[in-house]
């Protein structure tokens, strides 16, 4: 039986890692500790690390914050957006991959698109929704400003792009005589999707979900410039603890906890659905 030999060099690979993942989770680990502290605890110098911890700030995020609406408000948009991007983009990009318009430019441009920063299109949003919001149709679908439709739309057109690109690699790597299998067998071409193709690109289709999902969640500018009170969402939320009197550190840091506890609950049960997904067709035979 063989044992490995402990050397200087993995010694300090090994300190060096544990140096760096102490700097990373360092300002977690402040933000989770500095959401149970009393109020006239949080800024003393120097720092207190052994304290009698309180659910006041909790308390204060969503009793007097109404932090309730904002979490309902992101599930639902994040959770609409996420299923219309998987649903359009699925199809677009699987179109993409086995007909190929365009020679390769169409699907370039459309890449392009997801490449203009958010601030660069949240006014023509602002307009589009401003005026949508007075037509009939606006009001039945809630596409005006400060209502949820408007952000679902927003948040849909700009993953749309990204997530079209990532699935194009997905089912181009799926192997065509499957599909030509099942239609020998009496399979017409949306029953081969649904059946043969999509369950194969389920890894990547679970990756593209959850890169969508993130940014749904944790976006801020479009949910603060085309929302006001009714459809605010969590983000947008958090950063209403800064206040004329200061900023409520206390409050703030509970209601940060609140934002990153679902996404990294999400993260840490699909890892390994990410990573298979990321991987997905790496290796070639």
């Amino acid at each position: 039986m063989q044992t490995s030999k402990i050397t200087v060099g993995m010694v300090l690979r090994h300190a060096l890692m544990l140096l760096v993942l102490m700097i990373f989770l360092f300002p977690i680990y402040w933000m989770l500790v500095t959401s149970f502290k009393p109020a006239q605890e949080v800024l003393t110098r120097p720092p207190t690390f052994v304290f009698e911890p309180t659910f006041d700030n909790y308390r204060y995020a969503f009793e007097q914050a109404d932090f309730t609406l904002f979490i309902r408000n992101t599930v639902v948009i994040a959770g609409l957006s996420t299923l219309l991007v998987i649903s359009f983009g699925s199809l677009a990009s699987y179109s993409f991959a086995r007909y190929n318009p365009g020679d390769g430019h169409i699907l370039f441009f459309i890449l392009t698109t997801r490449m203009m920063p958010g601030i660069a299109v949240v006014m023509p949003f602002f307009l589009i929704f401003r005026d949508l919001g007075k037509t009939t149709f606006g009001q039945l679908f809630a596409l005006g400003l400060d209502q949820i439709g408007a952000l679902v739309v927003a948040y849909t057109v700009f993953n749309l792009p990204f997530a079209i690109w990532l699935m194009y690699s997905f089912f181009q790597d799926i192997p065509t005589e499957l599909e030509h299998s099942a239609r020998l067998d009496g399979y017409n071409r949306l029953q081969v999707f649904l059946r043969v193709v999509l369950p194969l690109a389920a890894p990547g289709i679970a990756v593209t979900a959850i890169f969508s999902l993130m940014f749904a969640w944790n976006e801020f500018l479009f949910g603060y410039i085309l929302t006001r009170d009714a459809a605010r969402t969590i983000t947008v939320g958090v950063s209403g603890f800064q206040t004329q009197q200061g900023i409520l550190w206390g409050p703030l840091a509970a209601a940060a906890v609140v934002c990153i506890l679902p996404m990294l609950g999400v993260a840490l049960v699909l890892q390994r659905y990410m990573v298979r997904g990321l991987t997905f067709g790496a290796v070639r035979g």
